[in-house]
Parts: C-alpha cells; sequence; structure tokens
C-alpha cells in the first residue's frame, strides 16, 4: 500500500517540478498527464499479454524492484536538475487567479462521475452482458486513453467531438442499461456500452483539462481529481453493493453524465423550439406517460429475467421517447429527463419489478444473484449475472432430481453413485461450490457430507430459495470462506471424495487450480481418496491446466465429457452438457472407479456408457502454480 501510494504520486511531482525547471514549456506542464496514462496504459495492455504469461511472480517481484529502484533514481535526478533553480518560474508565483471551492467541487464531481462509470460499466458489462475473462481489461483502456487524449495537444478538439457524440451514444445505447440480452446482441451492446464510456470519459476529462488552473495550483487540481476518483470507487465498490440489489448505479450515472454532457441542438431553429412553454410541457407529459406505461408492461412480465418481451406497442412508444430525446439534444433540462424515462421504459421498469418481488433477486460482494421461476418451463433457475449456476424443477414430484451440470449420467453423477462401491456406505464427501445445492441430493442417510462456499448469501439462496438441501440434506454443514484456506485447516485424511465445482464462470479462482492447490486436497483425503474438479467453461480449455498439474503432482486423471440426448426435453427438466475430471493417486485406484462407475451408468440412455478418456495435455503450457498462472494461453477462442 505505502509503496504503490509512492509510486502513484509521482505524476503530480514530475509536472510540479517540470513547471519549476527553466524548459520554455514549464509553464504548461500538464502534456506530461498525458504521457502518465500513456504509460499507464501502456502497462495495462503489456502486463496481461506479456508479462504475466512469460514471467513467474518471483522474477516479476525482482524486476518490479529493481524498477522501483530506477524510478527512485530518475526522481531524484529531476529534483535535482530543478533545486539549484534561482529564477523565477510559474509554479512558484501567486496562481494568476485564485481557485475557488466551487471549482474544486467541479473537479471532484467531473472526475468522479467519470471514475464511478468506469467501474459500473465494466460491472454492467462484466455481469449482465458478457461474462469474458479479461474484458475488465477494455473499460480501464479507453478510460485511460481518455486521459490521454483530453490532456494531449488537440484535447480541445477531441472533447468537442465527444460531448457532440455523447448525447446520441446515450440515446442509442445507454437506454439499454437495464436490458439483459441475448448472446446474438451481447458483443454489439458491449461494443456499445465501452464507446458510450469512451465519449463520456473524454468529454467529462476534456471539460476537466480545459479547466485546469495555472502551474502554480497545479497541485490542488490533481488533489481533488484524485478525491474525485476515489469517491466514485467507494460509490462502485462499497456503497452500492450495500444499498442496490442490482447495479442500478449504472443507468444512475449515466442519468448524471446526461446532465453534464449535453451536446448542440440540431439546429437554430429547433433551440428557438424549446424555448416555447407549451412545447416543453407536452415534451415532458408525453415521455413521462409512455415511460410509465412501458414500464408497467415490462413490469408485469416475471416469467424470468429477459422474457418481458418487445411487442409493436412497446417498440412504437420506445421510438416516440426517442424521438422526443433526439429533439431534445442540447436542452440541458429536458434532454437529462427524457432519457432518464428511456431507462424506465427500457427494462427499468422490469428491473424495479423484480427487485420489490420477494427473495428474487439479491446482491453481494461476489455479484448479483438473480432467482426466478418460470411457469413456462416449470423450473427455478439461479443466475450469477450471466452464468448459470443452479436450476430445479418446481414440480414436486422432481424437486430432488439433480439437473443441468449435475445430471446422474454426467461425470458428477457416475461418480457420486460410483462412491458407495468404492469407500462403503459410510463415505465422506466434501464438495466447493455450493450453488442451489445440487449435489446434496446424491447423499445417501450413512454418508458425511461437507459443503465449502465463500460468499454467504448463496448459502442463504441455497437454503432458503431451492429445495435440494432442505429435500435431501436438511443438516449439511456449510463451511463459509474461501475453500483454499478452509480446506487448509480441516482435518488430514478427512475425505473420500473431494469435488470442486468453482471454475464454470468467466473469472475463475486461480490459486483454486494451481499445485499447491492440489497438494491441500489431496491432504484432505485418505490415502485413497479420489478428487472431483469440474471444469465445464465457454471460454477457457482447463483440461491441459488439470492434466499438466496431474502430472507433476503423481495423479491418474481421467475425464468425462457428457452431451444429453439430442431433442426437446421433458417440461420440469433441464440437462446440459458438462465436463468432469477424476484424479486418483493410482492407476489401480483409478481402474477400480471406472469399473464402480460403469456400473452405475444406464446402458439404456444415450450417452451414458461414454468411456472416462484420458486427458488431453500440451506439453507447451508450463504447470500452473502459485508461482506462474495466466489464463491467456487457454482460453477458447473459437
Amino acid at each position: 500500500g505505502p509503496v504503490f501510494f509512492v509510486a502513484s504520486a509521482q505524476s503530480p511531482l514530475m509536472q510540479s517540478w517540470f513547471a519549476r525547471s527553466r524548459d520554455p514549456a514549464a509553464a504548461n506542464p500538464y502534456f506530461l498527464y498525458a504521457a502518465s496514462n500513456a504509460g499507464s496504459f501502456a502497462a495495462l495492455v503489456a502486463y496481461p499479454l506479456i508479462i504475466e504469461p512469460t514471467l513467474r511472480i518471483g522474477t516479476q517481484s525482482w524486476l518490479w524492484s529493481a524498477g522501483f529502484v530506477l524510478l527512485a533514481a530518475a526522481v531524484a535526478l529531476s529534483g535535482l536538475a530543478v533545486s539549484g533553480n534561482a529564477a523565477p518560474v510559474a509554479a512558484a508565483a501567486t496562481p494568476a487567479v485564485a481557485v475557488s471551492w466551487r471549482q474544486r467541487g467541479r473537479w471532484t464531481l467531473l472526475a468522479f462521475i467519470a471514475s464511478a462509470l468506469l467501474l459500473s460499466t465494466t460491472t454492467h458489462l462484466t455481469t449482465d452482458i458478457m461474462a469474458m475473462p479479461l474484458l475488465w481489461v477494455i473499460p480501464l483502456g479507453v478510460y485511460l486513453l481518455s486521459f490521454i487524449l483530453a490532456f494531449g495537444s488537440r484535447g480541445a478538439a477531441a472533447t468537442q467531438w465527444a460531448e457532440r457524440l455523447t448525447p446520441v451514444l446515450l440515446l442509442l445505447v445507454g437506454g439499454s442499461a437495464c436490458v439483459q440480452v441475448g448472446p446474438q446482441a451481447a458483443v454489439l451492446l458491449a461494443a456499445g456500452g465501452i464507446a458510450l464510456l469512451f465519449t463520456v470519459a473524454l468529454a467529462l476529462h476534456g471539460r476537466l483539462a480545459q479547466d485546469r488552473p495555472d502551474a502554480a495550483a497545479l497541485t490542488d487540481f490533481y488533489l481533488w481529481i484524485s478525491v474525485g476518483g476515489a469517491l466514485g470507487g467507494v460509490l462502485c465498490a462499497l456503497v452500492a453493493p450495500m444499498i442496490f440489489d442490482w447495479p442500478y448505479e449504472h443507468p444512475l450515472l449515466l442519468v448524471a453524465a446526461a446532465l453534464l454532457v449535453t451536446g448542440t441542438p440540431l439546429s437554430a431553429n429547433s433551440a428557438q423550439r424549446w424555448q416555447n412553454p407549451r412545447t416543453r410541457v407536452i415534451a415532458a407529459v408525453l415521455t413521462a406517460t409512455l415511460a410509465i406505461w412501458l414500464g408497467t408492461v415490462f413490469s408485469g412480465r416475471l416469467s424470468g429475467p429477459g422474457e418481458a418481451g418487445l411487442t409493436p406497442a412497446v417498440i412504437i412508444g420506445l421510438g416516440v421517447i426517442m424521438v422526443v430525446a433526439t429533439l431534445a439534444i442540447g436542452q440541458r433540462w429536458l434532454f437529462p429527463w427524457c432519457f432518464a424515462m428511456l431507462l424506465i421504459a427500457d427494462g427499468g421498469g422490469h428491473q424495479l419489478a423484480v427487485s420489490r418481488s420477494d427473495g428474487a433477486r439479491e446482491r453481494s460482494f461476489f455479484g448479483v444473484y438473480t432467482v426466478a421461476a418460470s411457469p413456462q418451463t416449470g423450473l427455478r433457475t439461479l443466475m450469477h449475472g450471466t452464468t448459470l449456476h443452479g436450476v430445479q424443477s418446481l414440480d414436486p414430484a422432481q424437486q430432488r432430481l439433480p439437473m443441468v451440470y449435475y445430471a446422474p449420467q454426467g461425470g458428477a453423477g457416475l461418480a457420486m453413485a460410483a462412491a458407495p462401491r468404492l469407500f462403503g456406505p459410510a463415505a465422506r464427501i466434501g464438495f466447493v461450490g455450493l450453488g442451489a445445492g445440487t449435489l446434496a441430493c446424491y447423499a445417501t442417510p450413512q454418508q458425511q457430507w461437507t459443503a465449502y462456499e465463500i460468499d454467504p448469501v448463496v448459502v442463504a439462496i441455497a437454503r432458503q430459495q431451492f429445495h435440494y438441501i432442505s429435500a435431501c440434506r436438511p443438516q449439511l454443514p456449510v463451511v463459509v470462506g474461501d475453500a483454499r484456506l478452509t480446506l487448509a485447516k480441516a482435518p488430514p485424511a478427512g475425505f473420500d471424495l473431494l469435488a470442486i465445482d468453482a471454475f464454470s464462470s468467466d473469472s475463475i479462482p486461480l490459486h483454486l487450480v494451481t499445485r499447491e492447490a492440489f497438494r491441500i486436497y489431496g491432504r484432505t483425503l485418505q490415502p485413497d481418496g479420489m478428487l472431483l474438479i469440474h471444469i465445464s467453461n465457454v471460454f477457457l480449455d482447463l483440461e491441459p491446466v488439470i492434466a499438466a498439474i496431474a502430472r507433476a503432482e503423481g495423479w491418474t486423471a481421467r475425464v468425462r465429457s457428457y452431451e444429453p440426448p439430442a431433442g426437446p426435453q421433458p417440461r420440469g427438466q433441464m440437462i446440459i452438457g458438462s465436463t468432469w475430471v477424476m484424479l486418483a493417486r493410482s492407476p489401480a485406484r483409478m481402474a477400480a472407479f471406472e469399473a464402480a462407475a460403469s456400473q452405475g451408468a444406464a446402458s439404456g440412455t444415450a450417452g451414458a456408457m461414454t468411456a472416462w478418456r484420458p486427458l488431453n495435455e500440451r506439453a507447451s503450457l508450463p504447470v500452473w502454480s502459485d508461482d506462474f498462472a495466466s489464463i491467456l494461453p487457454v482460453l477458447n477462442w473459437r
């Protein structure tokens, strides 16, 4: 922390010292802020693409330490270069115009909205639009790019263009901030959201650059920019998760941007037309009426996330609001109002209705969880952003049936069915990643089961919103905390079978899939115990990662990729493909498991007898450890 603070403080320090130098440009040192953010941008791109995939953390630490020493030397030399300067300089003089508190407040507000919008956009994109690894790098990159352009030599022109484009992009893209879309539209909406962040950030940072004071007040300027940026982080990281059950901070910040950045009117005539009070009243009443009506339409369709359909009447109503808002561009009093109404109409009413539904949505540090019951499909689902974490039938007769990744004919189902044959009726079984509690319905009366879950909100949802635990294992012990830390404290040789189910989302916990983590798993298993890993993942191919660790640590590994039979599934059921890896300490133990699993497979079910096969290895992939782990080589690019 202190070292980071010292390093991050160099940018204003260098600018202040430069203003004290004899350089001809000393009176205007702000171009160095563009250079500083260019360096940050280069580092942001270089780390995940070059440094992390090629250098171990130990090597990175030594190089970083050497770089820090070089930084200290460069700072010392820079200080010496200006320490003997006796000539009067800009930074030493009194500011030509005294900085007012109103001006400081404006600097803070502009920095606050831009910083908070960066974080809210990142949350919106990575949870509600595309749960894609490393996607967070792109919003941060364009945010830094906006600083580079705003404080560059052509900052005024770039800012002017951003202020013209921002209202247009707010209407085209910002209006969908409350809508969850399908995969077909996700890429387009994600690209639009990034473009919107870039234009808004450039417009706000351009205002900051144009409002910068004389060099004598430079440190005052950067202090309040830093305060605004920190407040934006506090809002999105600490305050919003406590007061909102969904990322409502994102549309609210877009409205704030609409208040701060309204473009120019389409024409002089349109500007004069809006001066008519009757026109203003009609536009405001029409927009509010349509928004309330459309919000009611959306709110009344709560069968599931995203099922509030777009009827022709809804499309016409949205179109009218868009037209009024487009005509209102440049009208500082009306455009933000129209845009806010558009947000309410275009999915905002649906989100508010879900929030009002008891138990439908919860939010924690780890994200937003949505529970939806659909009478059409006969299913209750648990979504973490766009990632499916559990499904249960609404039919009481099928509520004990494990579904999705945990189907009886999948890897998890066969492993759990084989446990009594391998370990006896009193097998000790643990699993990491509670989800909806689906695996609990594989428990038999004499078995001892323990679950591990990092998020207490998930524990509450599994016990209160789903019935797997209450129906199959009411007294299931759940250990709350990071699985690696809690398993390290568990008694040695305490499990016969341990299942790890924590890698199905985009942001996998890398510290749970290193060779050191596998040693902890092995410590909790008795000598003939077995380790089961769920590696179903849309974006990451974890099979060669597990293969490399198994080879390095002396495990025998087999994988089962299961796909349900083609065709429609019965109402109240959802079985999807899954990939599970089983690991044992010896080939003999693995052979015993395969024999036991084959006895449990239903031979009459299509796909049930697919053999457990050896894992695909990749010789070029290093073994993941606490000192090295990079997801870039295992990304699925198809």
